[in-house]
């Protein structure tokens, strides 16, 4: 059983080092204290993720071609940007979004 107890080892390993990378910020944070320049800079992170999340998945990629556009996506884009502006809660944008592809690929039949 020299396999499984390695399975088993790298497993307990591998969440432990997540555990770890997730929390170890937490605890630093709390004893430093960051500068309003680096507080200011980590507030476009979320937008960035959304924004290359967004981006990933509205084209569609074509080797040796310009890419084209994901036309279910797109449509589902349109009410998500407007709650974005209107509302700047992401669990709004989230929830819109959701919907809003739903309703998309109902109508699509995608």
């Amino acid at each position: 059983m020299p396999s499984f107890n390695f399975v088993l080892l790298t497993i307990i390993g591998t969440g432990i080092v997540t555990w770890l990378s997730r929390i170890i910020p937490f605890v630093l944070l709390k004893k430093f204290q960051l500068s309003k320049g680096v507080i200011e800079f980590l507030s476009f992170v979320p937008i960035a993720i959304m924004s290359a999340l967004w981006f990933e998945n509205l084209f569609v990629q074509h080797i040796g071609h310009l890419p084209s556009i994901e036309w279910g996506n797109f449509l589902a884009s349109i009410p998500t940007v407007i709650s974005a502006i209107i509302s700047k809660n992401l669990l709004v944008i989230v929830i819109v979004g959701v919907i809003s592809l739903g309703i998309v690929r109902m109508v699509l039949g995608m």
